[in-house]
């Protein structure tokens, strides 16, 4: 068995910790901030950050594509997971939230057997079951997430799958940083047009210091990510990604002190196990 780069693996837990932090600062900050204001920064944030980071040493090839129509799909995909993620933390706490985003490592072997024609073991069909019966732990009638609300992460597990296989296909073709260039872009414009009727200027320094953290973590998080994959395969790099519930849970308990209680923790462990079993039957070819 290959062995995985130490680095890719210090790059995808600081990747999840990063994360952690925006969900945080975004579960504090849309409590007084109107959800479009605080998602049109996180994306302008990024946009700006990203060209100003990548135009020095793309140049005028930053802006190349040859599926322009294909990025703007994958622009807005991305821009409702961020809007149904943001909905979740107004309703769900982060460790019970995170759990549920972990779904969609599941999901998408799912959506690659029946659009990428990809071969799905009967032993990854368990793990996937057993990932989805760990969701319903968390939200059982009686339960710390409403049933309601639970629709918000279900909601986002989807787009972010179907933007995870898009993401695939067009990776064979496109510069992965022109993809990052173009989805920021399109986010920011697509949050441009919806704002201004909830944008506000009673933002005091607190929130704003909130929302610029929210860029820039969800900003770095992301850059540490690409480092990860480009220095080992995606399957090796998703258990690592897991790591991102031990975050949130331990943020959840300092900053919300909020703890799951014992049929929410089993699910999360059940969903944390199925989807490092997946993702280690995908390494080993099973």
């Amino acid at each position: 068995m290959q062995k995985t780069n130490p680095l890719s693996i210090l790059f995808a837990v600081l990747a999840m910790g990063c994360i952690a932090v925006l969900d945080t600062s975004n579960k504090v900050v849309l409590t007084s901030v109107p959800l479009l204001m605080v998602l049109w920064f996180r994306y302008a944030f990024q946009a700006l950050a990203t060209t100003a980071f990548l135009l020095p040493k793309e140049g005028l090839g930053l802006f190349k594509t040859n599926r322009f129509a294909l990025q703007l799909l994958r622009g807005l995909l991305l821009f409702g997971c961020s809007f149904f993620g943001f909905k979740s933390l107004e309703h769900i706490p982060l460790a019970e939230f995170t759990a549920i985003g972990m779904l969609t490592p599941l999901l998408v072997t799912v959506l690659a057997k029946f659009f990428m024609k990809e071969h799905v073991s009967v032993f990854r069909w368990l793990l996937i079951i057993g990932g989805f019966l760990g969701a319903l732990l968390i939200v059982r009638p009686g339960g710390d997430v409403p049933l309601h609300a639970a629709l918000y992460p279900i909601c986002m597990v989807v787009v972010y799958a179907f933007f995870q296989i898009l993401t695939s296909f067009m990776a064979k073709t496109e510069n992965p940083l022109s993809m990052q260039f173009f989805t920021g872009w399109i986010g920011t414009a697509f949050a441009t047009c919806l704002v201004f009727g909830w944008w506000t200027t009673d933002i005091s320094t607190f929130q704003l210091g909130l929302m610029i953290l929210i860029g820039l973590s969800g900003t770095l998080g992301h850059y540490l990510l690409i480092l990860a994959y480009a220095r080992a395969p995606a399957s090796s790099i998703t258990p690592y990604l897991y790591s991102g519930i031990a975050f949130a849970t331990l943020l959840g308990w300092l900053v919300f002190q909020h703890i799951p209680d014992f049929w929410a923790s089993m699910g999360i462990a059940l969903i944390a196990i199925c989807g490092i079993g997946c993702a280690w039957s995908n390494y080993q070819g099973k």
